[in-house]
């Protein structure tokens, strides 16, 4: 019996490393689509750390040249194909919101029809997000959720996620989003606030830095780790019937919680470390965010397993690890 085929965009990230290191533990055979980069060596570093980057086979495409998608859906013959790539760093939205429209938005339609057109028989995953319910309509956010997205890339989520259910109902695509609040680990890039802090945190703790300048710690969120998030992405696909899906803890902590057990760790006082800079704060915040994920548990019985403790500490004794052998860098 020949294995499973899938193919991922957005593959050399952080969810599509651990997604990666899941398929391949389940035998599938895995594709991923990179852009051309020049940076040779430092592109797959996620899948490096992972020790799966030789066991992957890697294609050049681009979300926004459908040419490049159509050639690599024709060669690979996906049976599922999974779509995490994006400009998925919120602040950068407001500074690109352009590119983020084409990137995150068209080009999951593009994505979709290659799929439509070549492999209309593959399973489909939108990876959807919770930025899009922004200000929030409801204390607890579900499936039912009406949306209100407060940023360029909340907006461009969106787009995406409504079109993936238009060509699950008028194509009969089994095509499915997954709803996925915050979520995080150490291949969490250093520009989202989680690794921002507990790369900051390390920096202090090996004495490369003295404070953590942060923006409004007073923000909600609802994490969890990036390891069970793609779990829920891989269960989704194999269900009989395509569906929308909120993945989360469905617990909530501010940034100033998260700090504190990330300062805790390493025996340090956050109080004679932690900056709030004015600067750092988004033009329009999202104060909370917290998942109900309840279908997906009656469904598939998904349920986040690490804790927000857990990978906190996680991520620190990462970025300590990675900062004893690079110094500063």
């Amino acid at each position: 019996m020949s294995k499973k085929r899938a193919l991922i965009t957005g593959v050399t990230g952080q969810d599509g490393a651990y997604l990666a290191q899941l398929l391949l533990q389940e035998g599938y055979s895995v594709h991923g689509i990179v852009r051309r980069s020049s940076h040779a060596g430092v592109f797959d570093h996620r899948l490096r750390w992972l020790k799966i980057a030789e066991a992957i086979e890697l294609h050049d495409g681009n979300l926004l040249d459908l040419s490049s998608l159509a050639r690599i859906v024709q060669e690979v013959q996906p049976d599922e194909v999974y779509n995490l790539a994006a400009q998925s760093f919120v602040t950068a939205s407001w500074q690109q919101p352009i590119l983020t429209g084409e990137i995150t938005g068209l080009g999951a339609v593009n994505m979709l029809e290659c799929v439509r057109t070549l492999r209309p028989q593959a399973r489909y995953y939108q990876a959807s997000s919770s930025e899009m319910f922004g200000l929030i309509q409801e204390d607890v956010q579900s499936e039912s959720t009406p949306f209100y997205p407060r940023s360029p890339y909340g907006a461009a989520k969106l787009y995406a996620h409504w079109m993936t259910i238009n060509y699950r109902e008028s194509f009969g695509l089994h095509a499915s989003n997954g709803i996925l609040f915050n979520h995080e680990s150490p291949l969490r890039g250093v520009e989202f606030v989680t690794r921002k802090v507990t790369d900051g945190v390390a920096r202090i703790k090996l004495g490369l830095a003295r404070e953590l300048r942060l923006g409004n710690i007073d923000a909600k969120r609802d994490w969890g780790h990036a390891r069970d998030y793609v779990k829920a992405m891989w269960m989704m696909l194999q269900q009989e019937k395509p569906g929308d899906y909120v993945i989360a803890t469905g617990r909530t902590s501010t940034v100033r919680a998260m700090c504190e057990i990330a300062f805790r760790h390493v025996g340090l006082n956050i109080d004679e470390h932690l900056v709030i800079d004015p600067k750092l704060f988004r033009p329009a915040e999202v104060d909370v965010l917290l998942g109900d994920p309840s279908k997906a548990c009656a469904a598939f019985g998904w349920k986040a397993e690490i804790s927000l403790e857990s990978m906190i500490e996680e991520m620190v004794e990462a970025d300590i690890a990675r900062l004893r052998i690079t110094g500063a860098n």
